[in-house]
């Protein structure tokens, strides 16, 4: 697997796993913290922004991988989950609270799991036309 493609898959977990834990662990923080609610933290810039960041990310990512392993569930899984997000951005107001925090917390699960699977798939020997690996390989049939 090529580094940045490995790195973005990380990172887009990263990024949804933040996403998952705003929406699940912030109102809880706001409930103890009442003092933390002038930050704005809940506003809805934050799921703008967080879906900017993931989109080419995961995309980018997705793309690479499924082009090396050519599982294209594993694509179709992420865009799935991003599919999700971007309709809890778009429509969150109309589904309410609840809705809009079901879709986020689908997608984002949807969009990590498709990264991890992306992720081990490109890391597994066989799938990696890395030249150190060829290289190594062709030592031990040599040496």
């Amino acid at each position: 697997m090529k580094p940045i493609s490995s790195a973005t898959d990380k990172i887009a977990i990263g990024l949804s796993a933040m996403c998952a834990v705003h929406c699940l662990i912030l109102p809880l923080i706001l409930v103890l913290l009442p003092s933390l609610a002038a930050l704005q933290l809940d506003n809805e810039a934050f799921h703008t922004w967080m879906v900017i960041a993931v989109l080419p990310t995961s995309i980018y990512a997705l793309t690479m991988g499924c082009k090396q392993h050519k599982r294209y569930r594993v694509l179709l899984l992420g865009c799935s989950g991003l599919t999700l997000l971007i309709m809890a951005v778009l429509l969150g107001e109309h589904t309410g609270e609840i809705g809009e925090k079901a879709m986020t917390l689908a997608g984002s699960a949807l969009v990590a799991l498709g990264h991890l699977w992306n992720f081990r798939l490109c890391r597994k020997p066989s799938n990696c036309p890395c030249p150190s690996q060829k290289s190594s390989s062709q030592e031990d049939t040599i040496g």
